[in-house]
């Protein structure tokens, strides 16, 4: 997945919160949140707007640090 690059809320990463939610952008594409829907078992994105972004601050996720689960489905989300 050329280009593809994943976030999380530096304020989440920070602090003691298990939130599961990450942030993904490829290349100069549109900005995703995703969150695991715990009732259906799945990773769900869901669109940014540039207003959503402009109020909180990202720090660069580690590769190590995503869930197998999620990755699976960046895979099928950007599909080169």
């Amino acid at each position: 997945m050329n280009g593809l690059r994943i976030y999380t809320r530096t304020e989440l990463a920070s602090s003691t919160q298990t939130e599961a939610v990450f942030y993904t952008r490829r290349g100069s594409g549109p900005y995703y949140r995703w969150g695991y829907d715990e009732g259906l078992a799945v990773w769900r994105p869901s669109r940014l707007s540039a207003a959503d972004l402009m109020t909180q601050s990202f720090d660069q996720a580690r590769w190590k640090s995503i869930p197998s689960s999620l990755k699976s489905r960046l895979n099928e989300h950007y599909l080169e």
